[in-house]
């Protein structure tokens, strides 16, 4: 059985655009990724406190596009907030033609964050916060705890944390909503 092939991805926003970065990689122990791709996005929405999804979805759509189809999605955010209240991860995950099952890699708490699996990486003392749709939550923690790298945050979700807030907008954009 051949090892998932898994996007991770991430946003950087600029203004009133966004670039949004995306890392394709082979199994979760992974050191490099195989591919990668960037998108701009211009007129990007507003930050909406609860509802960070309507800014962000559209440009984690649009890098998708740009790469292979992916096995498993790894966000920067949250799959769930709380009970009855969607994250970032379950609204990709619903936008998504392919049911693809999407992890949520957070680094800050959500005090009312529901089914969520503190993961503590390297020496670091500050737990990642991990949460997933279509994958059991356990064993999704148990994969981001595996991740390579030494340090809190896994090598390839820094490395596309870096690319997304270094590259360039592109020529070619994407509208948000």
């Amino acid at each position: 059985m051949s090892e998932p092939l898994i996007a991770c991805l991430d946003v950087d926003y600029r203004a009133d655009t966004a670039v949004a970065a995306g890392l394709w990689f082979r199994g979760w122990t992974a050191a490099h990724e195989e591919t990668q791709a960037i998108a701009g996005f211009r007129e990007v929405a507003g930050y909406e406190p609860g509802a960070f999804y309507r800014r962000e979805l559209p440009c984690l759509l649009g890098v998708l596009r740009e790469g292979p189809l992916a096995d498993i999605v790894v966000v920067d955010g949250y799959v769930s907030l709380e009970p009855g209240h969607p994250g970032l991860g379950a609204h990709l995950h619903d936008a998504l033609d392919r049911k693809v099952p999407v992890v949520g890699v957070a680094k800050t708490a959500y005090r009312s964050a529901s089914d969520v699996v503190e993961v503590l990486r390297g020496q670091s003392s500050s737990p990642l916060f991990v949460t997933a749709i279509g994958i059991d939550l356990a064993a999704a923690a148990a994969e981001v705890r595996r991740m390579h790298g030494e340090h809190r945050v896994p090598t390839l979700l820094r490395a596309v944390d870096q690319l997304a807030r270094r590259s360039e907008m592109p020529g070619r954009t994407g509208q948000g909503e």
